[in-house]
């Protein structure tokens, strides 16, 4: 159960660190080294979802 719960934290993190994505690509001053960092973390996030996954 403690598995399923940390999958959907997981999942939720990576949901809105794409939204974040999103809005920090839309801004004219973002700085696109924060955006690549954020994108870094969202990858990181998706390969942990899926190496708990199987």
């Amino acid at each position: 159960m403690a598995l399923n719960a940390h999958l959907d934290s997981l999942k939720r993190k990576h949901q809105a660190m794409s939204e974040a994505v999103e809005t920090a690509q839309r801004a004219p001053g973002m700085d696109d080294l924060k955006v690549a960092s954020m994108k870094k973390e969202k990858l990181r996030l998706k390969e942990e979802i899926n190496r708990l996954s199987t």
